[in-house]
C-alpha cells in the first residue's frame, strides 16, 4: 500500500481561525501532541510574522521529536531566511515557500503578471534549497486559476529543486471530480515519475474538504494537509481525523495507509478544542459526541446483538469509550434491559415493565437520561412498596402574590379520589392534599431535595420520612418536575405505613423518662 503523509497545519492555518490566539505554552503542548499521534510533518508557523511567531516555531523545533518541523515563507528572500533561522535546531526541516496563482490574486493581492510569478518562484525555490533539502512549493487558489499556467509554475518549482509540490485549493472553490482530476494531471503531465511528492490542501467553504483531499489520494496524492477538528480559516481545513479514518476504514479502496496513532484522535481533537475554544459539533465524524451513539430503537438492538450492524470503526480506535445507548425517546426496551445489566440490575418480566413505562414517561418530558439518573429511576420503581395509593393526577398553582393550592387525583383502594388544599407553598399543598385523599395525617420527619446529577436538567430526586404513631417510613420519588417528585415520594413511604411495611420507631428518651421507664 501507499504511504499518505500527513501534513499538519492546526499551528499555522487552524490558528488562522477567527478569534483563536494560542499562547507559546498551548502550541508545544498541541505540538507534543502531534508527535504522539505520529504525524509526519507538523507546520509549526509563520516566522516572519513577528518574534512570538519566530520563538514558537524555534521552540518547537527545539524540544518537538520525530515528525519534521516545516515553516512557512512567502516567495521573498527575507521570509525563507527567518524560517531557516527558526528551523534550525530541528532534527527534520522543511521550509515551505508559497505564492499564488489565480488571476485575481496575481493581479489584486501580488500585482504581478504570471511570467514575474514563474521568474520569482524559481528564483525563491532555488534560493530555500541553499538552507535545507526539504522544500516544499505551494500556489495558492489553484482552482480558480489558468490550469496551463498552474502546470507551467508547478513544472518551474520541481526544476528549482522543490521536494513537495502543494496544490491548494485555497477558497474551497473545486469539487472532488474536478480537484481530482487536476492532481491526475499534474501528476501524469508534471511530475512524470520524478521524485517529488504531491500534496493535498483543501478548504470547506462548501463542505467538499475531506471529500477533495481523498479525491486526490485517488489520483496520485502522497499528502495531505490538514488540522485538527477541521479548524483554520473561514469554513476551516480537511480534517485531520476525518481523512485518516477514511483511509484506514476504506483501505481496500484507497490501496493506501498512514502512520497515524489512531487511538490519539480523540486525545488530541480535546486539547485542540479546549485550548482554542472552538466547540466540536455534536455530529462531527469520528470525534463529536454523537459519532459513536445510539439513540434510536432499532439501531441499539442491533449494536447490542453485533457493534458492526450500525458501526464502520471501533470508538475504541480513535480514544473513544465504547459505543454510548443514549437513553432517550427512542429507546427501546433491549437497550434499557442493557443499559440495567451493565449496571448490575437483573430485573424480572413485571419489574422490566413497570421500570420501562416509568423510563419512557420520563424522557418524552426531559429528554435523555443519564447513567445515575436511571439507577435513581429503578431503584425508587422496583423498591418492595404495595402500591394501594398512585397518582393519576397533580395540578398546582403558585407563585409570588399568589395562594398556593394543589388539587391531585389519586387511584386508591375505595377508586379514583381528588382533593384540593392550599399551604403555605406548593409542596406544603400538595402534601395536604394527598393526605386528605388517603385519609391518614402522618407527620412529615424528613424532606430532602437532590439533582440526580449536577445539571439544570437533571431528574429531581426526593426522599421524606413519615411517622404516623410509632411506625417511620421513608419514601423517594424522582421526576424532572421538584412537584411531582416530591408528590411520589410522599405516596411511596404512605404506602408502607398504610400496608404495615414501615419499621417501628424507636421511643425518643424524652418519651421512655415521661413513661417512667427511665427514673
Amino acid at each position: 500500500m501507499r504511504h499518505i503523509r500527513i501534513f499538519d497545519t492546526t499551528l499555522r492555518d487552524g490558528e488562522q481561525s477567527p478569534g483563536v490566539a494560542l499562547s507559546l505554552q498551548q502550541k508545544l503542548e498541541i505540538a507534543h501532541a502531534l508527535a504522539r499521534l505520529n504525524v509526519d510533518i507538523i507546520e509549526a508557523g509563520f516566522p516572519v510574522n513577528g518574534a512570538s511567531e519566530f520563538e514558537c516555531v524555534s521552540r518547537i523545533a527545539r524540544e518537538v521529536q520525530g515528525p519534521v518541523i516545516c515553516a512557512l515563507a512567502r516567495t521573498h528572500k527575507l521570509d525563507i531566511e527567518r524560517a531557516a533561522a527558526a528551523l534550525e535546531s530541528a532534527e527534520k526541516r522543511r521550509i515551505h515557500v508559497f505564492t499564488s496563482a489565480s488571476r485575481v490574486h496575481l493581479e489584486y493581492m501580488l500585482k504581478k503578471t504570471p511570467e514575474q510569478i514563474i521568474e520569482l518562484t524559481d528564483e525563491m525555490v532555488r534560493y530555500a534549497r541553499t538552507f535545507t533539502d526539504d522544500v516544499e512549493f505551494s500556489a495558492q487558489d489553484v482552482m480558480r486559476a489558468d490550469f496551463d499556467f498552474v502546470l507551467r509554475l508547478y513544472d518551474t518549482a520541481i526544476a528549482a529543486g522543490a521536494t513537495t509540490i502543494n496544490i491548494p485549493d485555497t477558497t474551497g472553490y473545486g469539487t472532488p471530480l474536478e480537484y481530482g482530476a487536476l492532481i491526475k494531471r499534474i501528476h501524469d503531465e508534471v511530475v512524470r515519475g520524478r521524485d517529488v511528492h504531491i500534496s493535498a490542501h483543501c478548504h470547506d467553504d462548501l463542505g467538499m474538504a475531506t471529500a477533495n483531499s481523498l479525491a486526490a489520494v485517488e489520483n496520485g496524492a502522497t499528502q495531505i494537509e490538514c488540522t485538527i477538528n477541521g479548524i483554520g480559516e473561514r469554513a476551516g481545513n480537511t480534517a485531520l481525523e476525518e481523512v485518516v479514518m477514511a483511509i484506514y476504514t476504506r483501505r481496500d479502496h484507497y490501496q493506501a495507509e498512514t502512520q497515524i496513532n489512531t487511538r490519539e484522535i480523540y486525545r488530541i481533537s480535546r486539547m485542540v478544542e479546549r485550548y482554542t475554544g472552538m466547540v466540536v459539533q455534536p455530529n462531527k465524524a469520528i470525534v463529536g459526541d454523537n459519532a459513536f451513539a445510539h439513540e434510536s430503537g432499532i439501531h441499539q438492538d442491533g449494536v447490542i446483538k453485533n457493534k458492526e450492524t450500525y458501526e464502520i470503526m471501533n470508538a475504541e480506535l480513535v480514544g473513544r469509550e465504547a459505543a454510548v445507548l443514549v437513553l432517550g425517546k427512542h429507546s427501546g426496551r433491549a437497550a434499557v434491559k442493557k443499559a440495567l445489566h451493565d449496571l448490575g440490575y437483573e430485573l424480572d418480566e413485571s419489574q422490566m415493565q413497570t421500570v420501562f413505562q416509568r423510563f419512557r414517561e420520563i424522557v418524552d418530558r426531559k429528554g435523555p437520561i443519564s447513567t445515575e439518573e436511571l439507577r435513581a429511576l429503578v431503584e425508587s420503581e422496583t423498591a418492595p412498596t404495595a402500591h394501594l395509593f398512585a397518582i393519576e393526577q397533580l395540578q398546582f398553582f403558585s407563585g409570588y402574590g399568589m395562594l398556593p393550592t394543589a388539587t391531585v387525583r389519586l387511584k386508591t383502594p375505595k377508586g379514583e379520589v381528588t382533593t384540593t388544599a392550599i399551604g403555605d407553598g406548593p409542596v406544603d399543598a400538595v402534601y395536604k392534599a394527598l393526605s386528605e385523599a388517603i385519609e391518614i395525617q402522618p407527620e412529615l420527619e424528613l424532606y430532602r431535595v437532590e439533582a440526580v446529577t449536577g445539571t439544570t436538567e437533571a431528574l429531581g430526586e426526593v426522599t421524606v420520612k413519615l411517622k404516623l404513631g410509632e411506625v417511620l417510613a421513608t419514601g423517594h420519588g424522582i421526576s424532572p418536575d421538584i412537584i411531582e417528585a416530591s408528590a411520589r415520594a410522599y405516596l411511596d413511604a404512605a404506602n408502607k405505613l398504610v400496608a404495615g411495611q414501615a419499621a417501628k420507631h424507636p421511643p425518643s428518651l424524652d418519651e421512655v423518662q415521661i413513661k417512667g421507664i427511665v427514673r
